[in-house]
């Protein structure tokens, strides 16, 4: 597919507007137009909206290649399209307290399976594949909590695609045997006894397992490796930090915090990157440089 004048005037905004590259382009037209044309044939084919999964870890670009994969096929084929990211059915700061006293003090901590509103999730998918408008839930992170509803975004349906970004998404649960040894200082020191990531494991395997079922397309962008995860993370806490200077309201962590709040995901992460490219239709192996060095079909 060729990148026409009016495409290439909305990519040059979209790139402006991320803060990317100019080589962004070229990635694009390798890369992401193929893809979107793969997917325009699974949505002449599907007889409901079309759910496309985008996973990979913290900082592997997914957020940006879930609104590209919209805008593309907005421009292409002006389809309804929406984005959703798995964040933003987290749930509210309230509701994790209560897990953090009743389960584990670890719950407090948004981000692992178990502390995400799965019910909430689902549903608001099955209302995009309905008719009506379709309150989407958004979490600010800045307040780490969930927005009131007269802040959520209103969305038109039926769509024709969903493109759900998360970096847990579709990893499946551990056997009991993995879970067993402490994988980082985190799990050693606060959760000693196994019952924060054993209760993790069984969220993943009873609540979240029929929720990834769900997913039509599933495409992973997998890091080479899990030591950059932090420093993928990290540059994303310096552009917090850019934006706090800049007048935002954004909570920015230190290098000990940034490492602590990691060690809470790195269990989940390692191993979606040994198993999601069995599992995902389309893989995208990133560089050091978080460049495409590839592409498998699974």
């Amino acid at each position: 597919m060729v990148i026409n004048s009016s495409l290439h005037a909305a990519l040059e905004l979209f790139i402006a507007k991320e803060k990317l590259p100019s080589t962004y382009l070229d990635t694009v037209e390798q890369w992401f137009l193929p893809l979107a044309e793969q997917i325009l044939h699974k949505v002449s084919r599907s007889n409901q909206a079309l759910l496309v999964g985008v996973s990979g870890c913290q900082g592997s670009g997914k957020s940006t290649l879930a609104e590209l994969l919209v805008m593309l096929l907005k421009e292409l084929m002006g389809l309804n399209c929406i984005n959703l990211s798995i964040d933003d059915f987290y749930l509210t700061y309230a509701e994790r307290q209560t897990l953090a006293r009743t389960v584990h003090p670890l719950l407090a901590t948004r981000g692992v399976p178990g502390t995400h509103d799965i019910e909430l999730a689902i549903s608001t998918i099955n209302k995009l594949r309905a008719s009506g408008h379709v309150n989407i839930p958004r979490f600010n992170k800045a307040i780490d909590d969930r927005l009131p509803v007269a802040d959520w975004q209103r969305k038109q349906a039926p769509v024709d695609v969903i493109v759900l970004e998360g970096w847990c998404l579709a990893v499946p649960a551990q056997s009991e045997q993995e879970l067993l040894p402490a994988l980082n200082v985190l799990e050693q020191q606060e959760d000693p006894t196994g019952i924060w990531r054993n209760h993790v494991n069984e969220q993943i395997r009873t609540v979240y397992t029929p929720f990834y079922n769900m997913i039509d397309y599933l495409i992973m962008l997998k890091a080479p490796d899990f030591a950059k995860v932090f420093e993928w993370r990290q540059n994303q806490e310096n552009k917090l930090a850019a934006l706090q200077a800049a007048g935002q309201k954004n909570r920015v962590m230190n290098k000990e915090q940034l490492i602590r709040f990691i060690h809470h995901y790195e269990r989940v992460t390692r191993h979606g990157l040994k198993i999601l490219p069995q599992r995902a239709d389309v893989v995208f192996e990133l560089t050091d440089a978080q460049t495409i060095n590839g592409r498998l079909t699974g």
